[in-house]
């Protein structure tokens, strides 16, 4: 099975009429606002200002009103709370963001975070037998909670009261919690659903500290490291939150995120949003991944310097561990599902072997490399725990809510999920998602889609196009980076770079100039080196780049093929 090319799309031309709104602004600047639905001037400053959206208000989302009077009144009794949460960034983000606000407010409170391998993802009944007899009588969950309707039942019984605060799509039964914060329930008017665990967190944190402020202003950088791990879109109110958070990143009062800063040795004020997902996030995952996320949460909590840079280094020394860990499970999970049906729609491997804390990222690797849904799962004596990763054309929490009948649990989201099945029932669910992915992907041209907002020439990138681009951040899901075409351009130099040489950096111009000449950095794309054709057509977005002191301009590119290739 080979790799599928990918297919160049360019985004219609503006319009007329939206030309004329945007007066004022280069006409690349007029496409790019345009292709992200900005279509006045006044539409593109809130835009470009990050603006707060209309109607925010946390009092305007279900069941927040039942679930600040219960915190309220835990609070004024000194009653114990727990907050639940769950072992990626989203969900320790969370738990430190609620469990700090809560003790600022003179709560007795306390994080818990289950362990990966031992409890599983969500709320479970021993730990909430725990938390009852360890004096707990309030649980708040954070970034988990909503699939679980059997142990809120359980709590109930055990005369705790739960309050749910969950971004995942609910279940046809909503557990028979106190309250449930999630927007994404049928009857909930909120306008933004797509809040990540953290962004939740911190509308029911505003809810409880009404209109004292100032005691949520300093969790904005939480907010932004679990929302942009999360993958959350950067739309809406979540960019809002995001672009708030990354100046309080760029001035780090945290000593926990200065010390992980240091080790990453990122600068901090030009921390970015892809710095959060592919640098600070990872860093913060590793340490649930292999072992518990408490390292994590500690760190995000710590007040001691020394403590803060140990955990700082042991985030990092856990990060390429699960570095070399992931790379094995890929390449075996890559041989497994690739040995079956060679026309499969949906690759599957699972092994005892596989360390569970990194099958969902061999998961993504398989999907980005094959374009096609993959689940990758580690098979116990009793159960299999699958992590699953798809493609916009098939919604894989769907999918698994039509085999909901073979399976414990399962949950996620419509590109990313997990489910935890019995063994004797994973050969019929692995079937039954196999045929369901076949009945919808078979007729479909199955090539990543990758859209440019404009062709230009290298004459047409300046300071001032990236003065502008700036003021796009922060970019990522949702709010794509600016991309560019550029066709017919000569490659004078390239070659292999990286420490495995998987990388490619080269330098193009147009034909026959001499002026107007760029450094490119092409990733993972180093195999470019021994076929480089003499013209290409470029893909990519422009940049700053920082080098020894030096900060000078580059194009990364998306893309490359051979010019005159179809799109």
């Amino acid at each position: 099975m080979q790799k599928p090319k990918k297919r160049w799309k360019v985004d219609k031309s503006i319009p007329e009429n939206v030309m004329h709104n945007l007066s004022g602004y280069l006409p690349v600047e007029r496409q790019i606002l345009y292709n992200r639905g900005h279509e006045t001037r006044e539409a593109a400053e809130r835009y470009l200002n990050g603006t707060t959206p209309p109607d925010t208000d946390p009092s305007g989302m279900l069941g927040i009103d039942d679930a600040v009077d219960r915190i309220r009144r835990a609070i004024v009794k000194h009653e114990p709370i727990a907050i639940y949460g769950d072992y990626d960034v989203d969900g320790v983000t969370s738990t430190a963001l609620l469990t700090e606000i809560l003790e600022a407010l003179g709560a007795d409170v306390e994080g818990y975070i289950p362990n990966r391998f031992d409890e599983g993802y969500g709320l479970n009944n021993e730990a909430l037998k725990e938390l009852h007899e360890d004096g707990k009588r309030l649980i708040i969950t954070v970034d988990c909670g909503i699939r679980s309707p059997e142990e809120v039942e359980r709590a109930n019984k055990l005369g705790l009261d739960i309050i749910i605060s969950d971004h995942h799509r609910p279940g046809d039964e909503l557990p028979a919690a106190l309250a449930i914060v999630n927007p994404k329930q049928s009857d909930d008017n909120y306008p933004y659903k797509e809040l990540a665990g953290v962004g939740l967190a911190y509308k029911l944190a505003h809810a409880v500290v009404g209109e004292n402020v100032s005691l949520i202003e300093n969790s904005l950088d939480l907010v932004a490291l679990g929302t942009v791990a999360d993958l959350a879109a950067l739309e809406g109110e979540n960019r809002t939150l995001v672009r708030s958070g990354l100046r309080h990143i760029r001035e780090p009062h945290r000593q926990g995120l200065r010390s992980l800063i240091g080790v990453t040795r990122l600068t901090a004020s030009r921390i970015t949003a892809r710095d959060i997902g592919f640098v600070l996030g990872p860093r913060l995952n590793a340490a649930g991944r292999l072992d518990t996320a408490y390292e994590a949460l500690e760190l995000l909590t710590a007040k001691n310097v020394q403590l803060a840079a140990m955990l700082a280094q042991r985030l990092e020394i856990h990060n390429r561990e699960r570095q070399q860990i992931t790379k094995k499970v890929q390449e075996h999970a890559e041989q497994q599902a690739l040995a079956g049906d060679p026309d499969t729609h949906l690759l599957f491997a699972a092994d005892p072997s596989y360390n569970a804390g990194v099958v969902g990222l061999a998961a993504s690797r398989l999907t980005e490399r094959y374009y096609l849904p993959s689940i990758v799962a580690h098979q116990g004596e009793e159960f299999t725990r699958g992590s699953c990763r798809s493609i916009p054309e098939f919604h894989i929490t769907e999918a698994l809510d039509e085999c909901a009948d073979l399976m414990k649990r399962h949950g996620g989201h419509a590109a990313a999920a997990g489910f935890t099945v019995k063994n004797e029932n994973l050969p019929e669910l692995i079937k039954k998602l196999k045929r369901l992915a076949d009945e919808q992907l078979t007729i479909k041209d199955l090539r990543p889609k990758i859209i440019a907002d404009d062709e230009l020439r290298l004459s047409d990138l300046n300071l001032d196009l990236l003065s502008f681009l700036d003021k796009l951040e922060p970019t990522g899901k949702g709010n794509r980076k600016a991309r560019f075409v550029s066709r017919d351009l000569e490659v004078t130099t390239h070659k292999r770079v990286g420490k495995d040489g998987s990388h490619l950096r080269l330098t193009v111009k147009e034909p026959n100039e001499s002026k107007y000449k760029y450094n490119a950095i092409a990733f993972r794309q180093g195999h470019w080196a021994e076929q480089m054709p003499p013209r290409i057509d470029l893909m990519y977005t422009f940049e700053k780049n920082y080098f020894q002191g030096r900060e000078y301009q580059q194009l990364n590119v998306v893309d490359l093929k051979p010019s005159g290739d179809e799109d």
